[in-house]
Protein backbone atom coordinates (compact mmCIF):
# COMPACT_ATOMS: atom_id res chain seq x y z
CA UNK A 1 0.00 0.00 0.00
CA UNK A 2 1.30 3.37 -1.05
CA UNK A 3 1.81 6.15 1.88
CA UNK A 4 -0.83 8.86 1.21
CA UNK A 5 -0.71 12.10 2.76
CA UNK A 6 -3.67 14.52 3.12
CA UNK A 7 -4.70 17.85 4.89
CA UNK A 8 -8.46 18.01 2.85
CA UNK A 9 -10.57 18.27 6.55
CA UNK A 10 -11.43 21.16 8.76
CA UNK A 11 -8.57 22.26 9.89
CA UNK A 12 -5.76 20.51 8.37
CA UNK A 13 -2.75 22.16 6.63
CA UNK A 14 0.11 20.64 4.47
CA UNK A 15 1.22 20.05 1.31
CA UNK A 16 2.99 16.99 0.20
CA UNK A 17 6.35 17.72 -2.21
CA UNK A 18 7.34 13.66 -2.57
CA UNK A 19 6.02 10.75 -0.58
CA UNK A 20 6.94 8.20 -2.59
CA UNK A 21 9.83 6.49 0.08
CA UNK A 22 8.86 6.37 3.53
CA UNK A 23 12.54 7.35 4.72
CA UNK A 24 12.13 10.36 2.67
CA UNK A 25 8.71 12.30 3.23
CA UNK A 26 8.72 16.30 2.24
CA UNK A 27 6.40 18.22 3.38
CA UNK A 28 5.48 22.07 3.33
CA UNK A 29 3.28 24.25 5.19
CA UNK A 30 0.87 26.31 2.73
CA UNK A 31 0.34 29.87 4.31
CA UNK A 32 -2.26 31.95 5.60
CA UNK A 33 -4.82 34.08 3.58
CA UNK A 34 -2.46 37.31 2.31
CA UNK A 35 1.01 35.08 2.64
CA UNK A 36 2.49 36.68 5.45
CA UNK A 37 2.00 33.99 8.11
CA UNK A 38 2.10 30.18 7.95
CA UNK A 39 3.05 27.78 11.29
CA UNK A 40 0.46 25.74 11.71
CA UNK A 41 0.26 22.33 10.39
CA UNK A 42 -2.36 19.47 10.61
CA UNK A 43 -2.33 16.10 8.58
CA UNK A 44 -3.24 12.61 8.16
CA UNK A 45 -0.63 10.11 6.88
CA UNK A 46 -2.20 5.84 5.79
CA UNK A 47 -0.63 3.36 4.33
CA UNK A 48 2.50 3.29 6.65
CA UNK A 49 1.72 1.18 9.32
CA UNK A 50 4.98 -0.83 10.85
CA UNK A 51 7.01 0.93 8.21
CA UNK A 52 9.62 3.31 9.05
CA UNK A 53 9.01 6.95 8.47
CA UNK A 54 10.86 9.95 8.12
CA UNK A 55 8.70 13.19 7.74
CA UNK A 56 10.54 16.83 7.08
CA UNK A 57 8.72 20.09 6.97
CA UNK A 58 10.83 21.75 4.55
CA UNK A 59 9.93 25.65 4.95
CA UNK A 60 10.02 25.40 8.62
CA UNK A 61 13.06 27.77 8.44
CA UNK A 62 10.91 30.38 6.74
CA UNK A 63 7.79 30.11 9.19
CA UNK A 64 6.30 33.16 10.62
CA UNK A 65 8.06 32.21 14.20
CA UNK A 66 11.12 29.96 13.16
CA UNK A 67 12.42 30.01 17.06
CA UNK A 68 8.95 27.91 17.71
CA UNK A 69 10.86 25.32 16.26
CA UNK A 70 13.67 24.82 18.98
CA UNK A 71 12.76 22.29 21.02
CA UNK A 72 9.48 21.75 19.75
CA UNK A 73 8.11 18.10 19.35
CA UNK A 74 5.03 17.50 17.32
CA UNK A 75 2.17 16.05 18.31
CA UNK A 76 0.70 12.34 17.31
CA UNK A 77 -1.99 10.55 17.49
CA UNK A 78 -3.38 7.11 16.13
CA UNK A 79 -6.77 7.58 17.23
CA UNK A 80 -7.34 11.05 17.17
CA UNK A 81 -8.19 10.91 21.02
CA UNK A 82 -5.13 10.08 22.65
CA UNK A 83 -2.07 12.84 21.21
CA UNK A 84 1.33 12.09 22.31
CA UNK A 85 4.79 13.98 21.33
CA UNK A 86 7.28 12.59 19.36
CA UNK A 87 11.30 13.29 19.26
CA UNK A 88 11.49 16.09 16.80
CA UNK A 89 14.69 18.25 15.37
CA UNK A 90 14.73 20.93 13.94
CA UNK A 91 18.17 22.19 11.60
CA UNK A 92 19.19 23.66 8.87
CA UNK A 93 15.66 24.99 8.33
CA UNK A 94 14.06 21.59 8.47
CA UNK A 95 11.71 20.15 10.94
CA UNK A 96 12.56 16.30 10.51
CA UNK A 97 10.27 13.80 12.77
CA UNK A 98 10.43 9.86 12.54
CA UNK A 99 7.68 7.77 13.62
CA UNK A 100 7.07 3.68 12.73
CA UNK A 101 3.10 3.42 12.78
CA UNK A 102 1.47 0.68 14.80
CA UNK A 103 -1.49 1.36 12.27
CA UNK A 104 -2.18 2.59 8.97
CA UNK A 105 -3.43 5.70 9.66
CA UNK A 106 -1.69 8.46 12.22
CA UNK A 107 -2.42 11.72 12.58
CA UNK A 108 0.05 14.96 12.86
CA UNK A 109 -0.16 18.37 14.25
CA UNK A 110 1.19 21.73 15.64
CA UNK A 111 -0.51 21.39 18.47
CA UNK A 112 -3.73 18.99 19.74
CA UNK A 113 -5.97 20.08 17.25
CA UNK A 114 -9.88 21.64 18.15
CA UNK A 115 -12.08 21.32 14.88
CA UNK A 116 -15.24 23.10 14.37
CA UNK A 117 -16.85 20.25 14.82
CA UNK A 118 -15.88 20.27 18.87
CA UNK A 119 -16.52 24.16 18.84
CA UNK A 120 -19.96 22.66 17.76
CA UNK A 121 -20.01 19.77 20.18
CA UNK A 122 -19.33 22.14 22.60
CA UNK A 123 -21.70 25.48 22.03
CA UNK A 124 -24.19 22.43 22.30
CA UNK A 125 -22.99 21.39 25.06
CA UNK A 126 -23.14 24.16 27.23
CA UNK A 127 -25.85 26.29 25.98
CA UNK A 128 -28.22 23.25 27.03
CA UNK A 129 -26.68 24.39 30.98
CA UNK A 130 -29.01 26.39 33.17
CA UNK A 131 -28.49 29.60 33.24
CA UNK A 132 -26.88 29.97 30.15
CA UNK A 133 -27.56 31.81 27.11
CA UNK A 134 -26.54 31.61 23.33
CA UNK A 135 -26.74 34.40 21.13
CA UNK A 136 -25.41 34.51 17.69
CA UNK A 137 -23.30 37.91 17.00
CA UNK A 138 -23.87 37.42 13.36
CA UNK A 139 -21.85 35.33 10.31
CA UNK A 140 -17.61 35.56 9.12
CA UNK A 141 -16.71 36.22 5.39
CA UNK A 142 -17.32 32.79 5.05
CA UNK A 143 -21.04 32.65 6.58
CA UNK A 144 -20.31 30.88 9.81
CA UNK A 145 -21.98 32.00 13.52
CA UNK A 146 -20.08 34.23 15.82
CA UNK A 147 -21.32 32.43 18.98
CA UNK A 148 -21.51 34.39 22.51
CA UNK A 149 -22.60 32.40 25.47
CA UNK A 150 -23.93 34.06 28.73
CA UNK A 151 -23.43 32.67 31.92
CA UNK A 152 -25.26 34.00 34.69
CA UNK A 153 -27.31 36.99 34.99
CA UNK A 154 -26.84 39.43 32.23
CA UNK A 155 -28.03 42.13 34.96
CA UNK A 156 -25.05 40.80 37.41
CA UNK A 157 -22.85 43.57 39.01
CA UNK A 158 -19.87 42.49 37.29
CA UNK A 159 -19.36 41.65 33.30
CA UNK A 160 -16.12 39.44 33.40
CA UNK A 161 -15.23 39.09 29.29
CA UNK A 162 -12.79 36.06 27.61
CA UNK A 163 -11.94 35.81 24.30
CA UNK A 164 -10.58 32.32 22.48
CA UNK A 165 -8.45 32.15 19.03
CA UNK A 166 -8.42 35.02 17.48
CA UNK A 167 -5.38 33.48 15.99
CA UNK A 168 -6.58 30.56 14.91
CA UNK A 169 -3.86 28.35 15.09
CA UNK A 170 -3.57 28.98 18.53
CA UNK A 171 -5.60 25.67 19.67
CA UNK A 172 -4.82 25.49 23.10
CA UNK A 173 -6.76 28.51 23.64
CA UNK A 174 -9.96 26.58 22.80
CA UNK A 175 -8.90 23.48 24.88
CA UNK A 176 -8.49 26.29 27.56
CA UNK A 177 -11.81 27.65 27.03
CA UNK A 178 -13.14 24.25 27.18
CA UNK A 179 -12.12 24.26 31.19
CA UNK A 180 -13.43 27.44 31.88
CA UNK A 181 -17.00 26.96 30.43
CA UNK A 182 -17.30 22.85 32.13
CA UNK A 183 -16.66 24.92 35.54
CA UNK A 184 -18.41 27.66 34.90
CA UNK A 185 -21.69 25.53 34.37
CA UNK A 186 -20.95 22.79 37.50
CA UNK A 187 -23.94 23.74 39.25
CA UNK A 188 -22.23 21.82 42.39
CA UNK A 189 -18.85 24.09 42.35
CA UNK A 190 -19.28 26.34 45.28
CA UNK A 191 -16.94 28.80 43.73
CA UNK A 192 -19.01 29.02 40.70
CA UNK A 193 -21.90 29.43 42.48
CA UNK A 194 -20.75 32.44 44.59
CA UNK A 195 -18.70 34.55 41.57
CA UNK A 196 -22.26 34.24 39.74
CA UNK A 197 -23.86 35.63 42.41
CA UNK A 198 -21.75 38.69 41.27
CA UNK A 199 -20.75 38.35 37.77
CA UNK A 200 -22.11 37.43 34.49
CA UNK A 201 -19.81 35.99 32.36
CA UNK A 202 -19.39 36.65 28.37
CA UNK A 203 -17.50 33.98 26.44
CA UNK A 204 -16.15 33.58 22.72
CA UNK A 205 -14.90 30.23 22.52
CA UNK A 206 -13.64 30.77 18.89
CA UNK A 207 -13.27 34.59 17.44
CA UNK A 208 -12.22 33.15 13.85
CA UNK A 209 -13.91 30.06 12.86
CA UNK A 210 -13.18 30.58 9.55
CA UNK A 211 -9.46 30.41 9.62
CA UNK A 212 -9.86 27.54 11.80
CA UNK A 213 -11.55 25.46 8.87
CA UNK A 214 -9.14 26.59 6.70
CA UNK A 215 -6.02 25.68 8.66
CA UNK A 216 -4.65 29.27 9.43
CA UNK A 217 -2.21 30.23 12.29
CA UNK A 218 -3.39 33.78 12.27
CA UNK A 219 -5.26 35.42 10.11
CA UNK A 220 -9.39 34.89 8.75
CA UNK A 221 -10.32 34.52 5.78
CA UNK A 222 -9.49 37.84 3.87
CA UNK A 223 -5.79 37.70 5.82
CA UNK A 224 -7.02 40.03 8.55
CA UNK A 225 -5.08 38.98 11.59
CA UNK A 226 -8.02 40.06 14.25
CA UNK A 227 -5.62 41.51 17.08
CA UNK A 228 -4.44 44.27 15.02
CA UNK A 229 -7.90 45.18 14.08
CA UNK A 230 -9.53 46.31 17.44
CA UNK A 231 -9.27 49.96 16.60
CA UNK A 232 -11.33 50.04 13.61
CA UNK A 233 -12.85 46.95 12.86
CA UNK A 234 -15.23 46.88 9.42
CA UNK A 235 -17.72 43.75 8.22
CA UNK A 236 -15.53 43.81 5.17
CA UNK A 237 -12.40 42.93 6.91
CA UNK A 238 -12.85 41.71 10.69
CA UNK A 239 -15.97 41.48 10.94
CA UNK A 240 -15.07 39.18 14.13
CA UNK A 241 -14.43 42.22 15.79
CA UNK A 242 -16.57 44.32 14.82
CA UNK A 243 -19.35 41.88 16.29
CA UNK A 244 -17.58 41.45 19.43
CA UNK A 245 -16.38 44.81 20.31
CA UNK A 246 -20.15 45.70 19.11
CA UNK A 247 -21.47 43.44 21.91
CA UNK A 248 -18.75 44.83 24.45
CA UNK A 249 -20.22 48.36 24.33
CA UNK A 250 -23.82 47.19 24.65
CA UNK A 251 -22.68 45.05 27.94
CA UNK A 252 -20.25 46.79 29.45
CA UNK A 253 -16.55 45.18 30.67
CA UNK A 254 -15.20 45.05 34.27
CA UNK A 255 -12.42 42.08 33.47
CA UNK A 256 -11.25 41.32 30.09
CA UNK A 257 -8.97 38.06 29.14
CA UNK A 258 -8.15 37.51 25.86
CA UNK A 259 -6.43 33.74 25.25
CA UNK A 260 -3.54 33.13 23.02
CA UNK A 261 -0.71 30.60 22.23
CA UNK A 262 2.96 31.52 21.93
CA UNK A 263 4.72 29.63 19.37
CA UNK A 264 8.90 30.70 21.25
CA UNK A 265 8.39 30.48 24.97
CA UNK A 266 7.82 27.13 26.98
CA UNK A 267 6.13 29.18 29.59
CA UNK A 268 2.74 30.32 30.44
CA UNK A 269 2.40 33.76 31.47
CA UNK A 270 0.13 37.36 31.42
CA UNK A 271 0.59 39.92 29.29
CA UNK A 272 -0.94 43.07 31.23
CA UNK A 273 -1.60 46.48 29.34
CA UNK A 274 0.60 48.96 31.15
CA UNK A 275 1.18 51.04 27.84
CA UNK A 276 -2.12 52.39 27.92
CA UNK A 277 -3.03 56.34 28.58
CA UNK A 278 -5.52 55.15 31.74
CA UNK A 279 -2.72 52.96 33.46
CA UNK A 280 -3.13 53.19 37.52
CA UNK A 281 -1.58 51.78 40.44
CA UNK A 282 -5.13 50.31 41.10
CA UNK A 283 -5.03 48.73 38.06
CA UNK A 284 -1.07 47.38 38.63
CA UNK A 285 -1.90 46.28 42.38
CA UNK A 286 -5.18 43.73 40.47
CA UNK A 287 -2.88 42.34 37.98
CA UNK A 288 -0.83 41.24 40.24
CA UNK A 289 -2.63 40.35 42.44
CA UNK A 290 -4.65 37.74 40.17
CA UNK A 291 -1.26 36.35 38.47
CA UNK A 292 0.25 35.74 41.70
CA UNK A 293 -3.04 34.43 42.70
CA UNK A 294 -3.16 32.21 39.54
CA UNK A 295 0.65 30.91 40.23
CA UNK A 296 -0.41 29.90 43.58
CA UNK A 297 -3.94 27.92 42.38
CA UNK A 298 -1.87 26.55 38.93
CA UNK A 299 1.86 25.34 39.35
CA UNK A 300 2.13 25.58 35.41
CA UNK A 301 1.46 29.32 35.28
CA UNK A 302 4.27 31.44 36.75
CA UNK A 303 5.30 35.24 36.48
CA UNK A 304 8.93 35.07 36.45
CA UNK A 305 8.93 35.11 32.56
CA UNK A 306 7.04 36.66 29.61
CA UNK A 307 6.79 39.57 27.21
CA UNK A 308 8.69 42.97 28.21
CA UNK A 309 6.27 45.44 29.98
CA UNK A 310 5.70 48.15 27.64
CA UNK A 311 6.66 52.03 28.98
CA UNK A 312 3.69 54.08 29.85
CA UNK A 313 1.39 55.78 26.60
CA UNK A 314 2.90 53.43 24.31
CA UNK A 315 0.31 50.87 23.94
CA UNK A 316 -0.93 49.87 20.25
CA UNK A 317 -4.77 49.67 20.18
CA UNK A 318 -5.01 47.88 17.63
CA UNK A 319 -4.44 44.79 19.72
CA UNK A 320 -8.22 43.70 22.08
CA UNK A 321 -6.37 43.73 25.72
CA UNK A 322 -5.16 47.57 25.29
CA UNK A 323 -8.48 48.62 23.67
CA UNK A 324 -10.64 46.81 26.23
CA UNK A 325 -8.56 48.42 29.09
CA UNK A 326 -8.51 51.79 27.93
CA UNK A 327 -12.22 52.29 26.85
CA UNK A 328 -13.73 50.54 29.49
CA UNK A 329 -11.30 51.49 32.11
CA UNK A 330 -11.22 48.25 33.40
CA UNK A 331 -8.33 45.03 33.82
CA UNK A 332 -7.66 43.56 30.85
CA UNK A 333 -5.16 40.60 30.02
CA UNK A 334 -3.61 38.39 27.36
CA UNK A 335 -2.99 35.16 28.62
CA UNK A 336 -0.26 32.88 26.44
CA UNK A 337 0.10 29.86 26.80
CA UNK A 338 3.01 27.74 24.39
CA UNK A 339 3.17 24.74 22.19
CA UNK A 340 6.34 23.41 23.91
CA UNK A 341 6.35 21.93 27.03
CA UNK A 342 6.40 24.26 30.08
CA UNK A 343 10.15 24.39 31.23
CA UNK A 344 9.59 24.69 34.93
CA UNK A 345 7.12 22.05 34.93
CA UNK A 346 7.80 19.16 32.10
CA UNK A 347 5.80 16.82 31.16
CA UNK A 348 7.75 14.63 29.07
CA UNK A 349 5.42 12.27 27.18
CA UNK A 350 2.63 15.19 26.69
CA UNK A 351 4.23 18.62 26.44
CA UNK A 352 2.18 21.28 27.07
CA UNK A 353 -1.12 19.45 26.10
CA UNK A 354 -4.87 19.69 25.60
CA UNK A 355 -5.76 18.37 29.21
CA UNK A 356 -3.52 20.59 30.91
CA UNK A 357 -4.89 23.96 29.23
CA UNK A 358 -8.53 22.64 30.31
CA UNK A 359 -7.07 22.88 33.83
CA UNK A 360 -5.13 25.94 33.49
CA UNK A 361 -9.05 27.18 32.33
CA UNK A 362 -10.52 25.52 35.16
CA UNK A 363 -8.05 27.65 37.41
CA UNK A 364 -8.95 30.77 35.77
CA UNK A 365 -12.17 30.74 37.66
CA UNK A 366 -10.95 30.33 41.49
CA UNK A 367 -8.36 33.32 40.58
CA UNK A 368 -11.14 35.55 39.39
CA UNK A 369 -12.83 34.33 42.60
CA UNK A 370 -9.95 35.87 44.44
CA UNK A 371 -9.91 39.23 43.32
CA UNK A 372 -14.01 40.06 43.13
CA UNK A 373 -13.77 42.15 46.05
CA UNK A 374 -11.50 44.36 44.04
CA UNK A 375 -13.49 44.70 40.66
Amino acid sequence: MAVKINSAFDGGNIECVDCASTENIRLQISRDAGGEFYQWFYFRMTGAANKFCHLKIENAGGSSYPRGWENYQVVVSHDKRNWYRSATEYRNGVLHFNITPPSDLSWFAYFTPYSLQQHDALISKISACNNVSLESLGTTLDGRSMDLLRIGNPNARLKIWSIARQHPGETMAQWWMEGLLERLTNNQDPVTREILKQAAFYVVPNMNPDGCFRGYLRTNACGANLNREWSNPSLEKSPEVFLVRQKMHETGVDFSLDVHGDEALPYNFIAGTEGVKSWSESRLHLQTRFKNNLQQLNPDFQTTVGYPVASAGTANYDICSSYVAEHFKCPAMTLEMPFKDTADTPDDKYGWSAGRSSALGRSFVDAIYSVLDAL
